[in-house]
């Protein structure tokens, strides 16, 4: 009885470390590939509760998520042969657990090694078919679905890999290329503010000549208008005159006559010599009626 106590003793704990070494969990998250002597036998892509023969089976997890290669800074030249420095990172994850097990050993350090490689690459060749101003302006869109299709292409058929998507975080200029760049922004703006100043000076010069053309216009017709009245009032003035006249011309005429004595002899000292029979004195004489 007490032998089989003590055997009872013994095998319980092997059995419960069997039993233990028999089972293993898949997470929602994960895919499993089981393994016999290091050769794939079977993945298991469904979670739950799954069984393995103790010592000749050992399981090998990966994670379904969504991973991130955040590329260090790399340098590329443009067509111009000018450095710009480039920021990137990928997304990706694995949807062939076979193909990224025999291609990577199954560690997601080295699928990244490869995978920053290619991505590397892929920039390389995309910058260098542009010019800075492309790249740093209307092209980023461009240059990223290209180089996230190059990568799709080789990560599936290699690696066993989905890129999800690539992103350029950032470009910047190398201080020398930054310097040459702002130097000739400075040059395109300094030119370009002189052919506004041209245009603005030119556009001043015709808007002044079309004001002295409407002032000279203006005056001309205001002088017009004004002759034509001043005539008007001088024609009024003398039927004025002449109606006056015809009602008493004795009158009227030394009217007149008195009108050119006062302006004859307005001043002290004005002398007038004619003689006193002459017509300018005519209103003077005793016969005058």
């Amino acid at each position: 009885m007490k032998k089989i106590s003590i055997i009872s003793i013994v095998l319980i704990p092997i059995l419960a470390i069997l039993a233990s070494s028999a089972l293993y969990t898949v997470n929602e998250t994960q895919v499993a590939i089981k393994l016999r002597l290091g050769e794939v036998v079977s993945i298991e892509e469904e979670p739950g509760l799954k069984f393995k023969t103790p010592f000749v089976n050992n399981v090998v997890f990966f994670d379904q998520r969504i991973q991130t290669l955040d590329s260090a800074p790399e340098t590329f030249l443009t067509i111009e042969k000018k450095n710009v420095i480039v920021d990137s990172y990928v997304k990706w994850r694995i949807v062939d657990v076979w193909k990224f097990y025999i291609s990577t050993g199954g560690t997601i350090a080295s699928a990244n090694l490869r995978l920053g490689q290619n991505n590397q690459d892929a920039l390389r060749s995309e910058f260098s078919k542009r010019t800075i101003r492309e790249v740093v302006s209307d092209q980023r869109d461009a240059i990223m679905a290209t180089v996230k299709s190059k990568l799709q292409a080789i990560a599936e058929a290699e690696y066993g890999i989905e890129v999800v998507d690539v992103r350029i975080k950032r470009i910047e200029l190398s201080p020398e290329v930054r310097d040459s760049v702002y130097l000739r922004m400075e040059t395109e703006r300094k030119g370009l503010a002189n052919k506004l100043r041209s245009e603005g000076s030119e556009e001043a010069e015709k808007i002044q000549a079309f004001a002295e053309k409407e002032r000279t216009i203006i005056l001309a017709n205001a002088y017009r208008d004004s002759e034509k009245v001043r005539g008007e009032g001088d024609a009024e003035s003398a039927s004025n005159y002449a109606l006056a006249y015809s009602q008493d011309a004795v009158f009227y005429s030394f009217y007149r006559s008195l009108e050119s004595y006062r302006k004859s002899f307005g001043q002290s000292g004005d002398i007038l010599v004619l003689s006193p029979d002459s017509e300018f004195f005519r209103h003077f004489s005793p016969s005058f009626d």
